[in-house]
Order: structure tokens, then sequence, then C-alpha cells
């Protein structure tokens, strides 16, 4: 077993049937092979999405990259003859460059995440005043963009978690953005709720929009998530959740989801409440 291992053989399993200390020698020792055959399994598969996921990033690049190109081109060549149509030609390149920002940084932050290298600065916060922050922001962004914004808190006002509020402001974000990213409907529809238990806060920000599918909803909180969707005009690097995940976990916190196709999808998180020790004696 152990020239096996050398070898870098760790498909094999090591039978035992003595009770005596050779016999707990070997039990350790086929314990051991099962945690270097897991770890082994963990890197083959995290080599294998950080290629997918540079593959994903360089194609979601190559598209405003041309679609920039092709704009220049046509404002060197004369294509853009009127001032209306200059502007038109500039403020595409402009939003295209844009698009690549938003691309880059999200790669950058999930490198960040994925790396441990982003201090968390944990505080304790009044879950309402929070919210109420919020969603003040979040509703005048939701109303230009169209979509219609509820908000529902059953949290006690002197309800205290804790979190970092900057990383906590980017779960937020990411997962409005998604919701009014995947939904077609005439009219979207986001809403936020806020449910409280004995030593947690849960959120449940719920869409309209076009949902996800049985065969795809375990999977979604992957960096490479998006490959496996049909790929769409939306846009994105696809590592929202994937951060939001890794956030809401540095938190101490689950996020999960629940959806159904054109009918919308709900993705829920939660955090520790702050429990006042005294009461509890």
């Amino acid at each position: 077993a152990t020239k096996k291992i050398r070898d870098g053989n760790l498909d094999f399993t090591l039978d035992v049937d003595a009770d005596d200390e050779i016999g707990q020698l070997c039990q350790d020792f086929e314990e051991m092979r099962i945690r270097l055959r897991e770890n082994a399994d963990e890197k083959i598969q995290d080599d294998k999405e950080n290629k997918e996921l540079i593959s994903n990033i360089s194609h979601d690049l190559k598209t405003p990259i041309t679609a920039i190109k092709g704009y220049v081109e046509g404002i060197m060549d004369g294509v853009a003859d009127t001032p209306e149509k200059m502007d038109r030609y500039i403020k595409t390149v402009y939003n295209k460059a844009n698009d690549m920002n938003v691309l880059i940084n999200e790669l950058s932050l999930y490198s960040k995440i994925d790396s441990n290298i982003i201090p968390y600065n944990f505080e304790k916060i009044n879950i309402n005043s929070y919210f109420k922050d919020c969603v003040d922001e979040i509703g005048a962004d939701l109303e230009q963009r169209g979509m219609m914004f509820s908000y529902r808190n059953y949290c006690a006002a002197n309800v205290m978690v804790t979190a970092d509020p900057e990383q906590l402001k980017r779960v937020i974000n990411n997962i409005i953005n998604n919701a009014c990213k995947y939904n077609n409907k005439a009219k979207g529809k986001v809403g936020i709720t806020l449910t409280e238990y004995d030593r947690k806060v849960q959120v449940a920000i719920k869409d309209n929009g076009i949902g996800i599918s049985k065969e795809d909803l375990p999977h979604i909180f992957r960096r490479t998530y998006r490959a496996d969707m049909s790929r769409n005009s939306a846009g994105g690097s696809g590592l929202g959740l994937s951060i939001c995940k890794k956030i809401i976990e540095e938190h101490g916190g689950e996020i999960w989801a629940e959806s159904k196709l054109r009918a919308g999808t709900t993705i829920f998180f939660t955090l520790n409440k702050v429990i006042d020790q005294s009461k509890e004696k």
C-alpha cells in the first residue's frame, strides 16, 4: 500500500480484519488514502473549473472587443458621417468598454476572495437600519430599469447581525443584478423579504424572471455555471453567485435557491444574529 501511494496510485482499498495495533495502523492508513484520494479529486475538479473559467472569460471578452473594433473602424472609414451616428458609435464603444471592465473586475474580485486575501471588517449592524438604506437605493435603481420593487421586513426593531457591510452589499447587488439581467417579463418584479429566527436572519430576494431548471439549480453557485446554460446576451462572467456563496460562507451563513422555469427565482441567505448572552443565562 505504501509503495502504491508512493507511485501515485490511490485507487485501491486496504482491507483489514485484525483488531490489534497493526489492524488499527492499517485502518488509519486506509483513512489517509481516502483523504488523499478526495483531495486529489478536488484538485482535478478545481483545475478543470479554472480552465473552463478562463475559457469563458476569454470568450466573453472577445464579444465587446470585436464590437469596439468594428465601431472604431466605422469611425475611421467615415461610416459615422453625421453627428448623430458619431454620437451613437462613441456611446456604443463606451458601453462595450464598460462591459469589459465589469468582467475584469469580477474576475479580479473572485481571485482575491478565492485566495482569502480580502480582509473582512465584521461589525454589529442593525438589520433594519442597514436594509432601509439598501432598499432606498435599490428601489431607485430598479425604477430606472423599469422594474417593480417590494420590501417586507418581519424582524424586530432591535435585531443585530454580525456582518461586513461592504461585502454584504456586494451580495445583495449581485443577486439584484442577476434578477434584472435574466428577466424578460413586460413587468419585471423584484422583492426582498427579511425573516427573523432564533439565531439567524433570513434574507429572501425573489424575482419573476426566466427561472432555472431543476437540472441546473444545484449548480448555480459554481463559478462556471453560466457555461452550462445556453450562452445568452446578458453578459457577465457568471461569477456573481459564486462570489455571493463565498462571502456568505465567510459570514458563517448559508445560501441556496428555489426556482421554477418561466416563473422566477428566489435566492435565500442567512446571517447570524448577535445573541445577548445575559438573556440566554
